[in-house]
């Protein structure tokens, strides 16, 4: 089941769980021109794009809407996983679904309490991580690209 959501400081992007394969278009479709080129305008110059570096995130057709909505994104190591914010925010979904009572059954349930709980998240959670990712790029420059203590 693929999961899809965007954060960014003070907000998030609704999740779409999605049970197909993740593809260029679906990515494209769903989360740049719903989400990402919404953020973009409203913050203007100041926005810097990260994404992990994922196949689907990587193809031409993504290159060339972020490219056409002149969205700068941030350059990072391919096996930097530890920089994006995001990475954390799925760990704690997990955790989070791992811990509930009942946990899911069946993949509806699943669906169920992914989105239940991404609106669960605190936000000053979230806010914390991004707020960090200056110290993480540092020690990530500092160990050569490799694994950080993050």
């Amino acid at each position: 089941m693929a999961r899809l959501g965007g954060i960014i400081l003070g907000s998030r992007t609704d999740l779409h769980v999605q049970s197909v394969t993740m593809t260029g278009h679906i990515y494209r479709d769903v989360i740049l021109e719903q989400h990402v080129r919404l953020f973009r305008g409203a913050m203007g110059a100041e926005f810097l794009f990260m994404d992990d570096n994922a196949r689907p995130h990587r193809a031409n057709i993504v290159d060339e809407c972020l490219q056409s909505e002149d969205i700068t994104c941030m350059d990072w190591p391919a096996y930097s996983p530890d920089l994006n914010p995001i990475e954390h925010v799925w760990d704690m979904l997990g955790r989070r679904i791992a811990a509930r009572q009942l946990p899911p059954t069946c993949l509806p349930e699943l669906r169920r309490a992914f989105l239940d709980e991404w609106c669960n998240i605190p936000q000053d959670q979230i806010d914390n991580l991004i707020l960090r990712m200056p110290r993480r790029c540092k020690a990530c420059i500092a160990s050569s690209g490799r694994h950080t203590p993050y």
